[in-house]
């Protein structure tokens, strides 16, 4: 009793702390709020909103707003609740705690008010997570099923994230370590009877060049009627911020002169920038034929050359070509172009780059050892270590792609006494002998399919 005493004081006693740094006093003569702490799905009632009464007084039938999205709410029954037990009461004062049913566009960590005051009380801030995988169902007919399970399982529990990543083309699940998640696939399982199969998540690589190279291409196609021409010939060299941009350049043992006509430059959704220059002099290629090249290039960065993987910090120089004067069409120039691009790539010192990590992890010392050792066998750069509260900390940068199950190895080291967090820190080049194992394994999965 003296520590609930000392830790957890009489609500009236406290003040709720608002987003916008004000207090609100906990008091039953204010204005009625409260806040959603907890969503669950219940069998016969649906969707369950756990709530604290933040200030005033709350009746059955009073009507509420949510600031968030501004949707009107009514509070239908309000039950109090110990364990499993509901039991339906009338009303509620500030500091109590209960839930109510069909609030209809409500989530864990919003705000109610039953008055004119549009209070937003500061939210629950919800731990990263440690642990990744991919999911997937065994039979494509659950598939619409196991998305809204995901779903669902995320509106109970923030903790566990769901993300359908178009890069990799897979369902990414994240939760706080191996046995949250393994809880989640037994239900998914025995409760829902849906079959499911996890495994690593693919790692999102990028892929640049590291030196100049030039290629062309001839796109032709003749079967009956009107055919399909078009040439093109490019010049590629990676982008270094800061330094200028040349016009003079030396390939395959002659010296290249640009004229630079016209200049674009795109910013990647997916980070990096594309530079695209129009050299083109007399008229080789018509100027309506340059947006298609332009999308041609656009479509193979976006499914890179060497891993399928997404393409970064590259400059295009288009200096040449050649037009047919019926057969040359938009199509031909989109496909010369991509064809182009993908010959130069492959020539210009092509490198694969992978997400590197910012790791810090909390460890008592008596195991440090094996941490650090861990770490390293991980291809960890150790950046520093210092020592809080009895614990050490270990600071390092480590590839994503050795971060698998690193939250179970590391509770497996030190008997579930250390924590980390990760965040993402930049790309960084991988060591050749990775980079050989990569494209092997592309090009199988290429000749696999």
């Amino acid at each position: 009793m003296e520590f609930i005493i000392n830790v957890a004081p009489s609500p009236d006693k406290t003040q709720q702390h608002l987003t916008d740094d004000t207090n609100v006093p906990c008091d039953a003569a204010g204005q009625p709020s409260l806040f959603i702490f907890k969503t669950a799905i219940e069998q016969h009632l649906g969707d369950v909103s756990y709530f604290r009464v933040m200030s005033g007084k709350l009746t059955e039938a009073m009507d509420v707003t949510n600031p968030e999205n501004g949707s009107k709410e009514r509070i239908s029954t309000i039950y109090a609740v110990a364990g499993k037990k509901k039991e339906k009461v009338t009303e509620m004062v500030a500091g109590d705690l209960g839930c109510t049913v069909k609030l209809k566009s409500v989530k864990t960590n919003q705000t109610l008010n039953g008055g004119p005051k549009e209070w937003v009380f500061e939210k629950i801030v919800f731990p990263p997570s440690k642990f990744r995988t991919a999911i997937k169902a065994k039979s494509e007919k659950d598939d619409e099923k196991l998305g809204e399970l995901l779903n669902r399982a995320h509106s109970e529990d923030p903790t566990i994230k769901v993300e359908y990543s178009k890069e990799l083309k897979q369902i990414i699940l994240s939760g706080q370590g191996e046995h949250h998640i393994n809880i989640l696939k037994w239900h998914i399982n025995n409760v829902n009877k849906i079959e499911v199969d996890m495994f690593p998540p693919k790692i999102p690589y990028r892929e640049t060049i590291t030196k100049v190279a030039a290629a062309d291409y001839r796109h032709k196609k003749q079967s009956g009627g009107a055919g399909q021409f078009g040439e093109v010939h490019l010049l590629l060299e990676p982008v270094v911020e800061g330094a200028p941009v040349n016009n003079k350049f030396k390939v395959d043992g002659r010296e290249l002169v640009l004229n630079l006509k016209g200049k674009e430059e795109y910013t990647m959704d997916w980070g990096g920038k594309l530079e695209y220059y129009n050299c083109i002099v007399g008229g080789s290629i018509d100027a309506r034929f340059m947006p298609a090249i332009l999308k041609g290039v656009l479509e193979k960065m976006e499914e890179g050359p060497l891993t399928g993987s997404y393409a970064r910090d590259i400059r295009v120089f288009v200096y040449d070509g050649k037009m047919h004067p019926v057969d040359s069409n938009e199509i031909s120039f989109k496909l010369a172009g991509r064809n182009a691009f993908k010959e130069a790539f492959k020539k210009a010192g092509p490198k694969i780059m992978e997400p590197i990590y910012n790791i810090e992890v909390l460890v008592p010392s008596d195991v440090m050892g094996d941490v650090m050792s861990d770490l390293q066998n991980r291809r960890a750069m150790i950046e520093g270590m210092s020592s809080v509260k009895g614990f050490e900390v270990i600071k390092a940068r480590v590839p994503l792609a050795e971060l698998n199950k690193y939250s179970t190895t590391l509770s497996s080291l030190t008997s579930g006494r250390a924590t980390f967090t990760m965040t993402f820190a930049d790309y960084q080049q991988v060591p050749a002998e990775v980079q050989d194992k990569l494209l092997k394994e592309y090009e199988a999965s290429e000749k696999d399919e």
